[in-house]
């Protein structure tokens, strides 16, 4: 796989049961872009290790005053020369190649798994851990990918070298063969606690990273209730907390990379006095001993590949467990006799086996709940989006369980729009030009959505001049529109998609009374003969209802039309109506007293008819 080809057409299935089974399948996916860049390696590496014959060959041929063999040392030399680098310019080729392709394949898995699950993943994970992974992580993934494949070429290399030190000059090559591990492994020790310290710094920056997150999407209410500077303090904290951290893991590295300078120049003046030595006793000559010192001076350099790995996989380990963490991840799946089905896409009533709930096919369903967040969970549940945790049968469309469909036909049979959707970037046709079925136009969902005013909005604030509406760009998250405005564009959004099955989690809430009687009553035209499940406890909403299903807690407790349910259910009208418990309490001894003043005159006359009679 070269940069170019990408993206990938299929990134595969990962091995997300840990952190180091996810970096070993990563690593096999790429494996033949790990064996060319060890082919290059090796081929820089052996350049390097035969400079020093090359250099020790021309000093000994002065020496020795013979042109014939200084010539052939410089042929030597210019031969490593050019293997360095060409070795060393495609070893950096292939390694970041495969750094790239790594990050992108992880980059393309997280899409994925982003697209399965939905808005339930931000109710598993962290937001600001899948914002660490996404970013961070993958860089940090890709670089411990990219150094493994240097780190073996230097391995092999370095055994080669010394072996063949060893064979060359048995005196001094056996001293380089015993110091060279003990330079390699010196570090080893250190490793766990560099490793713990760099764990801290990455849990301590992803709470950072969560804290702002959270900080920059509630920054309008925080400065509308006068609690900007708290939360800015808070994250001042923890950067502060990021930065100590940082400098404690910083401090390990420096020590391990002191050691890794000292150990080598102590062998090195070891190398060098005993060679010396044997040099002067006449047991070597000068040339054997340039070429040993040489040897030895370019060793340090892949040594130090040793010290990378060790840096790359303590710092990777962390992301790839995060990583590991998302993409374990699993969409709910409801498993019943009938097994596995084909890609049809059922149609019917939905049923919520769990609650009770069901939205009769081509009618407009309002569930009232009196709790946003069972509201939202119930809703993600109407779309096969179910939290993990939850063990409860899947819901059913057509006597289908969506947990048995696949996971294309589930998500086009039943659209769920949470309470906080997101707009993308670009133009207003861009945000409109989504998978739909063709029955819905755009200009008539923009229409039902009542958008009239979002429309004159964004023709004004045309970059180019001509006053299209449909031509103006919104920004990131249509953070230049109102929060009515973004709800607005959403929902006819969803009304253009046309699913067979519509949920809307509080479609309104950011909207005046007066659009939203006018939304309901175009959002109930616009869907005639299809199901519509709307999430409300508006009174707007539930006058233009079919069915109004009340589920105050986890179950069905009343179903009808909004004005009995007033009338007859007390907890009903306490959450549409807001009451208090004081205001319940006077609206039942209302009732009550109507109640005896009606049965009153009844008795009275049941009496006379008695006393007659007698």
């Amino acid at each position: 796989m070269q940069i170019r080809d990408l993206p990938y057409p299929d990134p595969g299935i990962p091995d997300a049961r840990s952190g180091p089974r996810f970096l070993l399948w990563l690593g096999r996916k790429q494996l033949g872009g790990q064996l060319k860049a060890l082919a290059w390696g090796l081929v820089h590496f052996t350049g390097i290790g035969g400079l020093s014959v090359g250099a020790g060959l021309a000093v000994q041929a002065v020496v020795d005053r013979s042109g014939g063999r200084l010539a052939l040392a410089g042929g030597l030399i210019a031969l490593f020369g050019a293997a360095i680098a060409i070795g060393d310019t495609m070893l950096h080729r292939s390694a970041v190649t495969n750094w790239i392709t790594a990050a992108a394949r992880l980059q393309q898995l997280l899409a994925r798994k982003t697209a399965e699950l939905g808005s339930a993943l931000t109710r598993r994970v962290a937001a600001g851990e899948v914002v660490a992974v996404s970013t961070g992580d993958v860089e940090k993934i890709g670089w411990f990918v990219e150094a493994l494949s240097r780190f073996f070429a230097a391995a092999i290399a370095i055994v080669m070298i010394c072996l063949g030190l060893v064979l060359y000059l048995p005196e001094l090559g056996t001293l380089v063969a015993v110091g060279v591990p003990v330079l390699a492994l010196a570090v080893l020790p250190l490793l766990p606690r560099a490793t713990q310290r760099a764990d801290i710094q990455r849990e301590k920056a992803g709470k950072a990273t969560e804290l702002a997150s959270d900080t920059v999407a509630g920054l309008r209410v925080l400065r509308g209730i006068g609690g900007e500077e708290l939360f800015l303090g808070r994250y001042r904290a923890a950067s502060q907390e990021v930065r100590k951290a940082a400098v404690r893991s910083a401090r390990m590295w420096s020590l391990i990379s002191a050691i890794q300078v000292l150990l080598p120049g102590v062998m090195l003046m070891s190398v060098i006095w005993y060679g010396a030595r044997l040099a002067l006793d006449g047991r070597i000559e000068v040339g054997g001993l340039v070429t040993v010192y040489s040897a030895v001076t370019l060793l340090l350099f892949p040594l130090r590949h040793f010290e990378e790995i060790a840096m790359a996989y303590s710092f990777s380990r962390p992301s790839a467990k995060r990583a590991a963490r998302v993409l374990s991840l699993e969409r709910t799946t409801y498993e019943d006799e009938r097994g596995g089905l084909d890609d049809a896409r059922p149609t019917g009533d939905l049923y919520d086996p769990a609650t009770g709930l069901l939205a009769p096919a081509g009618l407009l369903t309002v569930v009232v709940c009196g709790d946003p967040d069972a509201a939202g969970r119930l809703a993600e549940r109407l779309g096969g989006h179910a939290a993990e945790e939850e063990k409860s049968p899947s819901v059913l469309l057509g006597g289908v369980a969506l947990d048995d469909l696949p996971l294309d036909a589930a998500r086009a049979s039943v659209l769920v729009q949470d309470k906080d959707p997101v707009l993308l970037s670009g133009t207003l046709t861009e945000l409109l030009d989504i998978p739909a079925s063709g029955a819905v136009d755009p200009e008539k969902a923009l229409t039902a959505a009542q958008c009239a005013d979002v429309l004159d909005a964004l023709a004004q604030a045309s970059v180019d001049g001509s006053g299209d509406p449909m031509r103006s760009r919104i920004t990131e998250r249509g953070r230049s529109l109102s929060g009515g405005q973004r709800q607005r564009l959403a929902l006819a959004r969803s009304l253009v998609t046309d699913p067979e099955v519509l949920v809307l989690d509080e479609p309104t809430s950011a909207v005046d009374s007066h659009t939203e009687a006018r939304i309901a009553q175009g959002v109930k035209e616009l869907r005639a003969g299809r199901t519509t499940v709307v999430f409300a406890s508006s009174p707007l909403l539930l006058d233009h209802a079919d069915r109004v299903v009340f589920i105050p807690e986890g179950e069905v407790s009343a179903v009808g039309v909004h004005r009995e349910l007033v009338r007859s259910d007390a907890a009903y009208r306490a959450v549409v109506t807001r009451e208090t418990e004081q205001e319940q309490e006077h609206t039942a001894r209302e009732q009550h007293a109507e109640r005896d003043h009606i049965m009153e005159p009844a008795s009275l006359r049941a009496r006379e008819e008695i006393e007659e009679s007698a």
